[in-house]
């Protein structure tokens, strides 16, 4: 055995690392208070006696839940005081999670939104059933919940999120396609462009969280959001660039003003067409990206 092996408690979390990381992410919506849970989550995992943990995945998924759920509790309060429009904050993906189709959904940016509707215990059974097929006995140790009540948490939640959740699972392909499309207009200040990628019904969100300015409401409808945005580019006056890249599992742009980064976009799409834009321009929610290296798409 290698001397700089690591112990077991260190061995154990990071092998398992990436999955606490997107089980807090998904019922957090902000990676940075995930990345807490986490740090949360290590200091309670070394103070345990591995000796007694039989399943040490699903002891950690335990801890994580909890901590997360603690987490979401003081989250809500944070967000009833939020300047503007609240969306999730984006994550940078790799290119081959946006072809795994039941993951990109599952963090999608509509999907986050999706389930910000639930309640914080349904979020968690939700997360945990559907996105990880975690039994149910294990989720009822983690919410503190009796198996036959997590049964019942998990099919109002799942009730709940299907009727909100997009029709139907659209491929990174057609994603692209629309995004391209959508771009080359963008890029021309192309109204009639930006009229032909976008759906009727289109609901453009932003979220500039008080600090960078932005819609302080939805923009419904096609013709509204597409004055908006050529309006918007009329009145700008720095280099604006617009690339392709991977976020929330899904393809996406990234927006940089002057060469610095202005914020993230992330869309939503039906029968080709774009029927929801998220774009968000906190600063606060756009740090992990910008310490990253972007993702583009070619």
């Amino acid at each position: 055995m290698s001397e700089h092996a690591p112990d077991p408690a260190t061995g154990a979390f990071v092998a398992h690392r990436n999955l606490l990381f997107t089980v807090a992410y998904e019922m957090l919506g902000s990676a940075a208070d995930a990345e807490d849970v986490l740090q949360e989550t290590w200091l309670r995992w070394v103070r345990v006696d591995l000796d007694q943990v039989g399943d040490q995945r699903a002891y950690l998924v335990r801890i994580t839940t909890r901590q997360a759920l603690n987490r979401l509790r003081t989250m809500t309060r944070r967000k009833e005081a939020y300047v503007g429009q609240w969306l999730p904050e984006p994550l940078l993906t790799a290119p081959d999670v946006a072809e795994d189709v039941e993951l990109a959904e599952s963090v999608s940016m509509a999907m986050m939104l999706v389930l910000e509707t639930l309640s914080p215990t349904e979020r968690a059974v939700f997360v945990l059933r559907e996105v990880f097929d975690v039994g149910y006995e294990e989720i009822a140790a983690a919410v503190d919940k009796t198996p036959a009540a997590v049964r019942q948490i998990a099919h109002r939640a799942r009730k709940h999120v299907d009727a909100r959740r997009p029709r139907e699972v659209v491929s990174a392909s057609e994603t692209r396609l629309a995004l391209e499309s959508f771009r080359r207009a963008l890029d021309g200040g192309d109204l009639q462009g930006l009229l032909d990628v976008l759906a009727p019904e289109v609901v453009l969100m932003g979220d500039g969280g008080g600090i960078k300015q932005a819609a302080v409401r939805p923009i419904l409808g096609a013709d509204k959001v597409a004055r908006f945005m050529v309006g918007g580019l009329r009145k700008n006056e720095t280099p604006l660039t617009v690339a392709l890249t991977v976020v929330n599992g899904s393809p996406a742009l990234v927006v940089h003003l002057d060469g610095e980064l202005d914020g993230v976009m992330a869309v939503r799409v039906q029968d080709g067409r774009i029927t929801g834009l998220y774009y968000v321009r906190n600063p606060e929610k756009l740090t992990r990206i910008e310490s990253q290296t972007p993702l583009t798409l070619r």
